[in-house]
């Protein structure tokens, strides 16, 4: 999308969510800036995915919900070590999943399928389709609000300014950005480009681990439900944001500002009494008019 068009786009939604009652209520501006912050950081993973060049990753919402799993599994060993070992799990399920893409060249939307599938049937049979509990106060830190500011919209904050050193400043980020670029000239230097997509999906794992962290702590408990649905607001974010689909531009700051929009888009339809299917239906011709965009300035 041309910078001149996103830059009209935004004015005019800015513009609608002004003049809609309610918007600029401290709950709504609340509610808006702490939902917005579980998906950001899941978007915050998808960006390293796409800019990658494997488009996106349908099990990302899966990783959440087994992540929250396992954070409440191990809880009872301590807030850190849980939290330590969460991301852990969340970086090696994702990374295997990046090496199957990488090493073996499978497709990478087929293996997030299969993947997706997996992950929620063996999480079920491992928990009998029920959800885990938390039963102390170890886990507080997670939901609690620093003054006016909410605790999830700081983690947020947190993961995007991490996203982004890692891509600016790192070796592994610039080997993921020319593995979406030019992937013959990743060669050229002498790296495989299946080491670029495993660290991909494990550092997308990382940052999806933070969201199920985050939603545990919320609701109090580990559960398959988690993520629902996260893996397309992620996706969303990242397209609106800028990032182009076929990988090797764009950026986390710029998921950020997706993120936003589409936040700031869901409430305004919530606010004007929208029901949830017309939301995607929105949300899903947003994502299209990006993706056709996006094709007519490539052609």
């Amino acid at each position: 999308m041309a910078d001149y068009a996103r830059l009209l786009v935004v004015l005019a939604l800015i513009a609608v969510a002004l003049a809609t009652p309610g918007f600029l209520s401290q709950a709504s501006i609340r509610s808006l800036l702490s939902a917005m912050s579980f998906v950001g950081c899941v978007a915050v993973g998808m960006t390293f995915i796409t800019l990658s060049g494997n488009i996106m990753s349908f099990s990302l919402g899966a990783s959440v919900a087994a992540s929250s799993v396992v954070f409440v599994a191990v809880l009872p060993l301590g807030t850190w070590p849980a939290f330590a070992l969460t991301l852990l799990f969340g970086f090696a399920l994702n990374g295997l999943q990046g090496w199957v893409i990488g090493y073996l060249r499978a497709n990478p939307i087929i293996v997030s399928m299969a993947a997706l599938s997996l992950i929620i049937g063996i999480a079920s049979v491992l928990t009998g389709g029920r959800g885990l509990y938390i039963t102390s106060a170890d886990a507080a830190i997670f939901k609690r609000n620093f003054g006016p500011v909410p605790g999830p919209l700081i983690a947020f904050l947190i993961c995007a300014a991490l996203g982004q050193a890692i891509l600016s400043f790192t070796r592994v980020g610039r080997t993921i950005m020319l593995a979406g670029s030019n992937p013959t000239a990743l060669l050229a230097a002498g790296i495989e480009p299946w080491r670029s997509t495993t660290w991909a999906y494990g550092i997308a794992g990382l940052f999806t681990s933070v969201a199920a962290v985050l939603s545990a702590s919320r609701y109090g408990s580990g559960d398959l439900q988690h993520g629902a649905g996260f893996e397309y607001g992620a996706i969303s974010a990242v397209l609106v944001g800028g990032t182009l689909i076929h990988g090797g531009r764009g950026s986390v700051g710029r998921t950020v500002l997706g993120t936003l929009l589409i936040a700031i888009l869901q409430a305004v339809l919530v606010l004007r009494g929208f029901n949830a299917q017309f939301q995607q239906l929105a949300l899903g011709l947003v994502v299209l008019l990006v993706i056709v965009l996006q094709w007519r300035r490539k052609q």
